[in-house]
């Protein structure tokens, strides 16, 4: 359990923070020479068995909020400080507001320095507390009067918290890995060093990393978590992570970035959030305003774009687009603090929402209605009505990564909620089962169309369907639905193109004697048949108006268009697929190479190259530099045999 200090300037934290734990914080020699904390300060203590109590001493000075900033977020419990001689002060009400927007309801009160007062006093300042406690997060906590110099109040105030650091320590550590950074450092023998607060998941040992915003890979070479050499750390606790990489020093990795698992590194520039604006504050909070943004350990500018209403009054909440000057790791329910542009006064405070926010149509009712969704806190509930929501579907990846799921807790959402599931796994997409049956009846009536207006054609492509819709579905998606649809037999999908099962395209006569001719000459060609003006000269025809006729024919069908003036039957350039599957099969590196497919379809360079070009088009091959690596089965390009 991480407990963190706050209240005002000469409170005696530090003091009282070396009473629970041995540790002086203040490390500085500015701290030492002032007698004032001026940075964050770390102290831990053992409690029975393997837990430690991890302490973040924060600065009380008002100019020192930012460092104070970036020790109490991602923090489990709140211990305020408040000295009985003085009493609660400004940073005393502006810490506890910053708990308070911060939403941590688990803390207690320290009334300090009772060495120096009466115990009518105590009472007093006790009294004072409760009232100022009324109504926030922290509202009920439990009061402990202590003196960190005579030792009184001191050993109730420790068992305290040993009892509620091992309730957080049945937690399970659930996400994946993201750390704050607020310091780094290098050892001598050792490298770099980072620490921070572990907001989510687990690390270990050799764990490979990232840093965020910046995507530099990283190694994990050490742990120290609660300052214990460990093998691993979780949340819940302060961590050391002795980390080695390519492109890895000090001057690259800064306070304010984070180290994370891959999934989760994803820096963004626009967040949509709910913010409250405190009563405190002297007027409304208008559209646009400049602002300082914290969240985790980073303080960066921004905007605050209104959602809705043009500002936000005293005391209100509202939805809001956070508009960065530069990108940061962010994700939903990560707890942030507005501050002024001048970084003088604490604004307003909430929490993440969608940390994907779009820069275009952020206040239209539906987009609204989205964030609305994304603010249910149940991921199934949450998950439920954005399918609801989305004509589209979700983009499954993005939500578990918005939401920092395991894979595991993914899995089992997933299998939960009721939705069609299309796509890669990595790259999938959810749909509600009407509006995916809809997609499907209203494809399959746009075929039936197509086939009733042009019987004289194999059917439409692709592409062409898809846009016939009066809201064109994302490609990707028609791609799966088509796909599903060929799959159950619904429609037939060859080289790009679509029809009915019961469709077939009627041939004028006079066609039908030419392919009478046309047909066996190509057969004859194999895998390499001859061009158009070959084709016309063997057949005795001019090459203008076979051209003609063989573009009706691709249109039916009967022939696939491959390059400018060839045309080959769909068998052989199913066959043709079947080689560069069986040639990715058997190499090293799964990819073919133009001279591999050349030399064992045994057809010409030029054929060869535009053949794989098709097949670039057609979907069956992906090009990467001068190779190409198979994306799907030529059955499923191409169809199966006739």
């Amino acid at each position: 359990m991480i407990i963190a200090t706050s209240g005002h300037i000469d409170h005696g934290k530090t003091v009282l923070v070396k009473a629970l734990t041995g540790v002086d914080t203040d490390r500085l020699p500015e701290e030492k020479k002032r007698g004032i904390s001026i940075d964050l300060g770390y102290a831990y203590s053992p409690l029975d068995g393997e837990e430690v109590l991890g302490f973040v001493d924060v600065p009380g000075h008002e100019r020192f909020v930012r460092n104070m900033l970036a020790g109490v977020t991602g923090i489990d419990y709140a211990l305020l400080v408040v000295a009985a001689d003085d009493g609660p002060m400004p940073q005393t009400e502006e810490h506890l507001a910053i708990l308070d927007l911060l939403g941590l309801t688990k803390g207690a009160i320290a009334l300090t320095k009772i060495d120096r007062v009466d115990p009518d006093r105590v009472a007093e300042v006790g009294e004072l507390m409760e009232l100022l406690l009324d109504s926030t997060a922290l509202e009920g906590a439990p009061i402990f009067p202590v003196s960190g110099v005579t030792g009184d109040g001191v050993p109730a105030l420790r068992a305290h918290l040993q009892t509620v650091a091992r309730e957080f320590a049945n937690d399970e550590a659930g996400g994946q890995f993201r750390l704050a950074i607020d310091r780094r450092f290098t050892v001598p023998g050792a490298g770099l060093v980072v620490t921070g607060t572990v907001f989510s998941g687990r690390v270990a040992v050799d764990d490979r990393l990232i840093v965020s915003p910046s995507g530099l890979a990283a190694r994990v070479r050490g742990i120290h978590a609660q300052n214990q050499e460990s093998g691993f750390g979780q949340v819940g606790q302060r961590c050391a992570l002795n980390i080695a990489g390519p492109d890895l020093s000090k001057d690259h990795v800064h306070r304010g970035d984070w180290i994370v698992a891959a999934p989760v590194h994803a820096p963004t520039k626009r967040l949509d959030a709910r913010i409250r604006l405190l009563r405190s504050e002297p007027r409304p909070l208008k559209h646009w305003t400049p602002v300082h943004l914290h969240l985790g350990a980073v303080d960066v500018s921004a905007r605050v774009a209104v959602l809705g209403d043009r500002q936000i009054a005293p005391g209100e909440s509202a939805l809001v687009q956070l508009v960065l000057d530069q990108p940061i790791g962010a994700l939903r329910d990560d707890r942030l603090i507005l501050r002024d542009q001048s970084a003088t006064r604490t604004m307003a405070g909430g929490r993440v929402l969608d940390p994907f926010a779009p820069a275009r149509g952020r206040a239209r009712p539906e987009r609204l209605e989205n964030i609305a969704a994304m603010e249910i806190d149940d991921p199934a509930d949450s998950l439920g009505r954005l399918l609801d929501l989305s004509p589209n579907g979700v983009d499954l990846s993005r939500f578990t990564v918005t939401r920092n799921l395991g894979p595991d807790e993914a899995a089992v959402l997933f299998d939960h909620v009721p939705m069609a599931r299309v796509g890669r796994a990595g790259e999938e997409t959810g749909i509600a089962p009407p509006r995916w049956g809809a997609l499907a009846e209203e494809a399959l009536a746009a075929l039936a169309r197509f086939h009733e207006k042009s019987p004289d054609r194999f059917g439409p492509a692709e592409n062409a369907l898809r846009l016939s819709f009066e809201k064109p579905p994302p490609p990707v998606l028609f791609g799966e639905l088509i796909a599903a649809l060929a799959t159950e037999g619904r429609l037939v999908s060859a080289n790009k193109q679509l029809r009915l099962p019961g469709h077939q395209a009627v041939m004028a006569d006079k066609d039908k004697q030419l392919w009478a001719r046309v047909e066996p000459a190509l057969v004859a060609g194999g895998l390499q048949p001859p061009a158009v003006h070959d084709l016309a000269a063997d057949l005795g025809v001019a090459p203008d108006p076979l051209f003609g006729f063989l573009r009706r024919a691709a249109a039916q069908g009967l022939v696939v268009h491959i390059g400018k003036n060839r045309f080959l039957p769909p068998a052989a350039v199913r066959e043709l697929g079947e080689i560069a599957e069986s040639l990715a099969l058997t190499a090293e590196d799964g990819m073919i190479t133009a001279a591999a497919f050349r030399g064992e379809s045994g057809i010409g360079r030029n054929l060869a190259i535009e053949i794989l070009e098709h097949f670039d088009q057609a979907g069956l091959t992906r090009r990467i530099g001068d190779a190409r690596r198979i994306l799907k089965t030529a059955e499923e390009i191409f169809g199966g045999p006739v």
